[in-house]
Order: structure tokens, then C-alpha cells, then sequence
């Protein structure tokens, strides 16, 4: 056996060792299980000859959340009936900074889904150049279907238990699915109510008390951002290209728009009902005719269809099976199936970024590497969301509002550099960028560097 074959074969070991450890530390937590193998897999040969970080056990203990918080939240109906949901905050890494990621209110939230969700923040948030470390939290609470006073009671009652452990130096939450400006402004009133103080502890603010222009458009745009890269990078451009987006939220509204700005053409959207397609690419005016649909009347996307004569409906579908250039998967985790990659590589998919967090399942990576596409991984392409909600921190500590143009600036700056330390950790020769190894390296090494200054904390 050659000396390159034993030490694939060696660090193929560890790796086998190390997930089998992580495996059994967290039974029955499959989305974070998946997480950790994806960051691991590339991680594993690029510390081969880096002994340090053996010795000092740092994959292990990045694997392993600084702090798990799980919590009742009691809350009472519009009709008198009390109500108890569970509430978590996985405060995962404060390395390189406090602790700053999203709240999701979803049926589906679980210590899993937020252990996952923590642990790819870390690296994210690494990637921004930002000080700010990996967390995550939420409650399995559906603000679907109920009422404004509902949602309120609800916001209330949890940051009423968070709140002690949460702070603008400490640990500053953001939304996430479910949790938009209205839960934010009911979340923050609250903490401000208990603690009376008026500080920067949570972003996804309203902008009359704290919050930053450009936050609300900073995911989408920055997906889009990073995709233009990537296609720069390979001879190519946005210009005329088709697009498949996921999701109706915030994310994927706007990265269709800029889509738009940019001029590609977006065909698809969805939610959990279906998806829509319009196969000429949807123009601004239905795009924000959708915002309005799902931010406003909360309504479901196949009323876009009864809307607009040129686009169709196709329930219980994903949007997988439409011929585009490009996909942009803005909805949640593992909505992309190995099956799915197959058609869209078959259909002529050449690049995907991820928008939403680990959209795409383990067999579709599997698959869109092995067929050469050119994958942007969730913990780079959505990194624009956190990075501008770590500018209205800045804006916060600062007492002071920065302009859209600038902010706008800052953003397309974040997605290039981020973008360009995923090619230098990523490069395979040829011309050939592996992403995905890209981004957890660029990711790892900082936080990693960090926590060895450190010591053992």
C-alpha cells in the first residue's frame, strides 16, 4: 500500500471512530448526527498532519455544545385553555464570541434539529469575519392558525424563563422559521419589561427600536450574492439564468428578487403544500405580491396560482423535477433528496446554494459531487442573515443606524470574502473548488485557533 493510500485509510479510521463516538453521545438526534459527519468528513484529512488539534481534542469538543438549556412554556388560549410547549436554547460554542444564532417556532423543533442548527452557526458565523459565536433555540410551538394575542401570550411566557440567560455581551438570538418581526418585538418587549434595560440582546428588530435596515433582505440577497460568485469565479455569469427556489418566507422572496435585480430568471417557490412555477420567471410584481400573500394574510402559495394566469400549482410537490441552471433550496433541512439530485443533474442543474440550513440530504451532496456540480453549503451561502444581524449589534452597542446603500455594501463585501476563503481552503487544482471542504475548513481553523489559546475550557 502506497503512502497516500495509508493515510487515507488512517484518517478514514479516525473518522469511523469519531462518529461512531458522536453517535452514541446523541442517540436519536439524526439531523445533528448528519451535521457533525458533514463538517468531520472534510475536517478529518486537513488535520491529518496537524497533531495540535488531536492532542487537544478539538473536534470532539466542538462536537459537544457548550450548553444545553430546556425549558416549560406555559401559555394560555384565546379561549381560556393553558397550553404547555418546550422551549430550548443551545448555547453551542462562545470561542471566537457570544453566543448569536436564531429562535424557530416549528411542531418539528426538537434537541436534535437545534443541536444541528447550533453547530453549523459556529462555523457560519466564523465564515462572517465577525466576532460571534454558535447557538441556537426555539420551541416545538406553530404560530400557524393562531392569533396575534396568541402568538404574543406565547413570546412572553418564553423569554420570560430565556431571558436570564440571554444578553447583548452573552447570548443575542435572532428569528427564524416562525419567528419574524412580530414575535421579535413581542420577545423583546418582554425582556425589556423584566430586565429594564434597553439593549441590543436580540437582532430581527423593528427599525423604530433598534433594528438595522437590510436585515430583513440580508439572507436572500446574500445567497444570491454568493452564487454570482461562484459563477464569476467559473467564467460565468447571473445574466439569463434559471433559477429554482424553495420556500416562500423571507429567504426565498427576496433572493428571487434579486435574482430579478440581477437578471436571472426564478421559476419555483413553494411551501408545505406545494409549489409554484412560472416558466417564464416570475416578475417583481408577483414576487412581491407573494411577500405580501405570506407576510401580511399568512396565506398558502397555490393562491399565487388562482392569482396569476401564468403560473401553475402542483400540490405536495417540491419543485425538484423543473429544468433550471441554478437551485437555491430556501426552505428547511433535508428537502432535497438523493433522488432529487439525480433529476436535477439529469436536468442540466449546474451549481447549488444552499439557502436554507442543511437543505440538501447526505446522498444528494454525495450525489452533486460526484457529478461535479458546484455546491455552496449552507454555513457560507446563508451566512449573509447572521452577518448583518451582527452589523445591528454593531449599530446597537454603537447608538447609531447605518444607511441601506452602505449596509448593502457590507454585505455583498462579506459574501465575496467568504466566498473567496471557501476557493482557498476549497481549491482541488484545474480549477476545480470543492465548497464544502472550503467552508468548514475556512470555518474551523478559526474557531479551532481560538480554543487552543484557551486552553482546556
Amino acid at each position: 500500500m502506497s503512502k497516500v493510500h495509508a493515510n487515507k485509510a488512517k484518517t478514514q479510521s479516525y473518522l469511523d471512530r469519531y462518529m461512531e463516538g458522536v453517535g452514541k453521545r446523541n442517540p436519536g438526534e439524526p439531523e445533528f448526527v448528519q451535521a457533525v459527519f458533514e463538517v468531520a468528513s472534510t475536517i478529518f484529512p486537513f488535520i491529518a498532519d496537524k497533531p495540535i488539534y488531536h492532542e487537544m481534542q478539538i473536534l470532539e469538543r466542538m462536537a459537544e455544545p457548550e450548553r444545553v438549556i430546556s425549558f416549560r412554556v406555559p401559555w394560555t388560549d384565546d379561549k381560556g385553555n393553558i397550553r404547555t410547549n418546550r422551549g430550548w436554547r443551545v448555547q453551542f460554542n462562545s470561542a471566537i464570541g457570544p453566543y448569536k444564532g436564531g429562535i424557530r417556532f416549528h411542531p418539528s423543533v426538537n434537541q436534535s434539529i437545534l443541536k444541528f442548527l447550533g453547530f453549523e452557526q459556529t462555523f457560519k458565523n466564523s465564515l462572517t469575519g465577525l466576532p460571534m459565536g454558535g447557538g441556537k433555540g426555539g420551541a416545538n410551538f406553530n404560530p400557524k392558525g393562531k392569533s396575534d394575542l396568541e402568538v404574543m401570550r406565547f413570546c412572553q411566557s418564553f423569554v420570560t424563563e430565556l431571558y436570564r440567560h440571554i444578553g447583548e455581551d452573552t447570548d443575542i438570538p435572532a428569528g427564524d422559521i416562525g419567528v419574524g418581526g412580530r414575535e421579535i418585538g413581542f420577545m423583546f418587549g418582554q425582556y425589556k419589561r423584566i430586565t429594564n434595560r434597553f439593549v441590543g440582546v436580540l437582532t430581527g428588530k423593528g427599525l423604530e427600536f433598534g433594528g438595522s435596515k437590510m436585515r430583513t433582505e440580508a439572507t436572500g440577497y446574500g445567497a444570491v450574492f454568493y452564487l454570482e460568485n461562484m459563477l464569476k469565479h467559473h467564467g460565468e455569469g447571473l445574466e439569463d439564468k434559471t433559477v429554482l427556489i424553495s420556500g416562500s418566507g423571507n429567504v426565498a422572496t427576496y433572493a428571487a428578487e434579486k435574482a430579478i435585480h440581477l437578471g436571472a430568471k426564478p421559476l419555483t417557490m413553494s411551501d408545505s403544500s406545494g409549489f409554484i412555477h412560472c416558466a417564464q420567471g416570475f416578475t417583481e410584481e408577483q414576487v412581491n405580491w407573494i411577500k405580501e400573500l405570506k407576510e401580511v394574510r399568512r396565506g398558502r402559495i397555490h393562491e399565487a396560482a388562482d392569482e396569476f394566469n401564468n403560473i401553475t400549482f402542483h400540490k405536495g410537490e417540491r419543485p425538484w423535477g423543473v429544468e433550471g441552471n441554478c437551485i437555491i433550496p430556501s426552505a428547511t433541512q433535508n428537502e432535497v433528496s438523493g433522488k432529487d439530485a439525480e433529476s436535477l443533474i439529469k436536468n442540466g442543474t449546474s451549481y447549488v446554494a444552499e439557502a436554507a440550513n442543511m437543505p440538501c440530504e447526505q446522498e444528494a451532496i454525495d450525489a452533486f459531487m460526484q457529478a461535479n456540480i458546484k455546491f455552496g453549503p449552507a454555513k457560507a451561502v446563508n451566512a449573509g442573515g447572521v452577518g448583518v444581524s451582527g452589523l445591528e449589534m454593531s449599530q446597537n452597542s454603537a447608538r447609531i443606524a447605518w444607511e441601506e446603500d452602505h449596509l448593502r455594501e457590507l454585505l455583498e463585501n462579506m459574501m465575496r470574502d467568504i466566498h473567496a476563503s471557501c476557493v482557498e481552503y476549497g481549491s482541488e487544482g484545474g480549477g476545480t473548488v470543492n465548497y464544502l471542504k472550503g467552508a468548514n475548513i475556512a470555518g474551523f481553523v478559526k474557531v479551532a485557533d481560538a480554543m487552543l489559546s484557551y486552553g482546556h475550557v
